[in-house]
């Protein structure tokens, strides 16, 4: 790790020659300049840590220098000496930024005191301005649009997307000017007004806004204000979500019982096939979450192939499932020699996704090093491979999934919390299995057809029994769990029809539902039966026994449900 720099300016040869002398007994990398003009040119090839400046500097002063360097470097920390102190001065020194004031003489204990604070001070400033970069950047890139306005409704920041949605608001909050829009009545800035008289948030939906000359809009808007030590209103974030796509394909809307390879006509799934169709082109970062096994891969796929990325790489990355070393070769690739085995060069996947997209599942389990590097290439959409130090710039759209709680993560320390908000941009949350079960018999019915034909078995359905015990189950698996179970029920299937027999054990291994086909078979409604040869039960003894079901009743008496069918038809119950 490289030396803190210090820079000493100062026209005393004994104060440069002391301070230098103690400075690097400290461990610190020490240059000088006699004059405000030498030190500027040496700053033209070398970057300090901290600076040491004389308030007297010949014909200039060090508050002239002060001011430079701060124009200069802006996180550059400055100390001014003086041997004439002065509260007017030392005033003035820090209003232009100067991180301490010190009066000859300076103990020794002293200048290196003041030396540790001044790199401390530059530390925080560095953190604040990297924070400041990345909400910065999260604020340009953010398709709603967002204001921050003044006490009194004059506009203090905007991003560009905010002008695009509403370009007569941002207006009229600088000039206050009445809204452009005809016949547009003001509700946006009237709402505005009133959040800010009242200092509470507010929230209106599908504002429909008439624009001269252009394509309605509609425009939901909320503020939420902002507010001081002493509870008052300072200023009002204002958000600005342009719906007016959503609106149209909501307007246009018939159920639909897929989208892309996605299966489902319930309410749930109707939401999420808008959510994409609106996200498609959109550049951001979008965040896919929900639990294992809820199409996570297919909401991505679906994302890609809508949009204008569809003809370019779809590459898809499981980061759970590689350990940290190959999954930084994997993402980023890595030159021959780089490591241990890697005998070639190789191309890492974001650079393969160039111009598509990259889809990294189950991104919560990624190590603290990597999301390190996976912020950087969020940020600037650049990387080096393993062991190389040129920089390869990539245009990808970056999709992520996860089944974990990213917030928790990051409250336990688990999951940088600037990466999260870098993912976090957009977020999709698909319903699980249970919360959508009016899509089960599509399901079914679509998996079925699947395995039929991969099995090269004619298989048309379900029965009513079969149908129950599955809307019963719980899902914890999700599609997932459901596709599993119907490829062993197909591969078991002896009829045309999946029945109990064809389902896994621990499916049917509970009480079993009654059925009305069941309830006609029922000991109350079947004659009674002889036992049959070498079993110590009747059919009825054992259909009493096993709640109606024929299956079980025939495990009871050590027989075939076809004989049960074939001697209750005999008896003309059937």
């Amino acid at each position: 790790m490289n030396s803190p720099q210090v820079l000493i300016v100062d026209d005393e040869p004994t104060i440069i020659t002391t301070f230098s002398l103690l400075l690097r007994q400290d461990g610190y990398e020490v240059r000088s300049a006699p004059s405000a003009a030498a030190a500027l040119q040496l700053l033209e090839s070398w970057s300090c840590d901290v600076a040491f400046v004389d308030i007297k500097l010949g014909s200039t002063t060090g508050v002239d220098l002060l001011k430079l360097l701060r124009i200069h470097n802006p996180l550059l920390q400055v100390v001014l000496i003086t041997g004439q102190p002065d509260v007017a001065t030392a005033a003035e020194a820090v209003r232009l930024g100067a991180c301490n004031y010190l009066a000859k003489p300076i103990m020794p204990h002293d200048l290196l005191a003041a030396t540790r604070n001044a790199l401390t001070a530059k530390r925080l400033a560095e953190e604040t301005e990297r924070h400041r970069a990345d909400l910065e950047a999260i604020f340009r890139s953010l398709s709603d649009g967002i204001m921050m306005l003044d006490r009194t409704g004059q506009l203090l920041q905007a991003n560009e997307a905010a002008s695009h949605i509403c370009s007569c608001l941002a207006y009229a909050m600088q000039t206050a000017a009445e809204c452009q829009h005809t016949p547009c009545d003001g509700i946006c800035r009237q709402l505005i007004q009133e959040s800010l008289h009242s200092g509470l948030p507010a929230k209106r939906e599908r504002i429909r806004c008439q624009r001269p000359q252009k394509q309605n809009q509609v425009v939901t808007i909320s503020t939420s204000p902002i507010r001081d030590q002493n509870d008052s209103c300072t200023s009002i974030v204002v958000v600005l979500r342009d719906e007016t796509r959503i609106d149209e394909l909501e307007g246009q809307l018939s159920t639909r019982k897929s989208f892309g390879r996605m299966i489902g006509a319930s309410v749930p799934m109707q939401r999420i096939y808008t959510q994409i169709e609106a996200l498609a082109d959109v550049p951001s970062t979008v965040l896919i979450n929900g639990e294992s096994g809820t199409g996570k891969e297919l909401v991505a796929e679906a994302l890609h192939m809508s949009g204008s990325r569809r003809s370019k790489p779809f590459i898809k990355v499981n980061c759970s499932a590689l350990p940290e070393t190959l999954l930084e070769s994997e993402l980023f690739g890595h030159v021959k020699g780089a490591f241990t085995g890697a005998i070639t060069s190789k191309m890492g996947r974001f650079q393969k996704a160039d111009g598509g997209t990259i889809f990294l599942d189950e991104i919560g389990d990624i190590s603290p090093a990597m999301q390190m590097r996976l912020l950087r290439v969020l940020q600037e959409r650049e990387f080096e491979r393993v062991g190389d130090t040129t920089t390869i710039k990539v245009d990808v759209r970056v999709i992520a999934a996860t089944n974990h709680n990213l917030t928790e993560r990051v409250r336990q320390g688990k999951f940088r919390e600037d990466l999260y908000y870098r993912l976090n941009v957009i977020k999709l949350l698909l319903p699980p299995l249970r919360e959508r079960m009016d899509d089960l018999p599509l399901l079914i019915q679509h998996f079925i057809e699947r395995f039929a034909a991969t099995f090269t078995k004619t298989i048309s359905g379900i029965s009513d029994e079969a149908l129950e015990v599955l809307q019963r189950h719980s899902w914890p698996g999700n599609v997932r769990e459901l596709q599993h179970v119907l490829e062993h029920a197909c591969v078991l299937a002896r009829s045309d029809l999946l029945d109990l027999e064809s389902l896994p054990h621990d499916l049917t291994s509970g009480p079993q539902p009654t059925t009305s086909r069941q309830q006609q078979a029922t000991p109350a409604a079947a004659p009674a039966a002889a036992a049959l040869p070498n079993c110590p039960l009747s059919i009825q003894d054992a259909l009493i026994k096993a709640g109606g079901n024929k299956a079980k009743a025939a495990r009871l008496l050590g027989i075939s449900r076809r004989t049960i069918y074939r001697q209750l038809g005999h008896q003309g119950t059937e």
